[in-house]
């Protein structure tokens, strides 16, 4: 196993630091009983900050990367090798830009929609750690898929509460075709 390299660490923190991102709502759906709580309110309440240190430690995690490895930039190959970290890059770019109140304002309806992009990073990054780490584990590789596999399973099992649907209302007896 590799020990994990400054870059490597910062990426595994903006990772953690994404997925707080994603407890609230996923805290509030599959397990209603945290609202006592107040645990979900309380991630909410630090949502954007969250996200914006995820931003900041991707960000370093690639630049980091990017001066390890000298990467050619005008070459579509490098693109193709690092086409998930890339996209996930831009997601959070996008994300970071329009994590305020202003942004809310201007997008109204279509803001939200921007950010349900979140969730196509959370699939690119798992794929983007599996495909880069898979030859050279760290100790945080397999923490970090576990955190990953974990917050997957909730976002579906949420979606799958979501789509179910609402039990019908009970309706009164009708007390003349019950018999006594």
């Amino acid at each position: 196993m590799d020990t994990a390299p400054l870059a490597n660490f910062l990426g595994f923190l903006a990772l953690s630091s994404y997925i707080v991102t994603l407890l609230p709502t996923i805290l509030r759906i599959v397990f209603p009983q945290t609202k006592k709580t107040h645990i979900p309110k309380l991630l909410l309440k630090y949502r954007r900050q969250m996200g914006l240190i995820a931003f900041v430690l991707a960000l370093a995690h690639g630049f980091l990367l990017i001066r390890k490895r000298n990467f050619d930039f005008f070459d579509l190959q490098t693109y193709w090798i690092y086409i998930q970290g890339v996209t996930t890059f831009v997601i959070f770019t996008l994300l970071a830009i329009t994590s305020n109140n202003w942004s809310m304002r201007k997008l109204k309806r279509n803001w939200k929609k921007l950010h349900s992009l979140t969730y196509l990073a959370m699939f690119l990054l798992t794929w983007h750690v599996w495909d880069k780490m898979s030859a050279h584990w760290s100790f945080l590789t397999p923490i970090g898929l576990l955190e990953l596999i974990v917050i997957i399973s909730l976002f579906m099992w949420r979606k799958r509460l979501e789509n179910m649907p609402k039990s019908l209302p009970k309706s009164p007896v009708d007390k003349s075709l019950v018999s006594h």
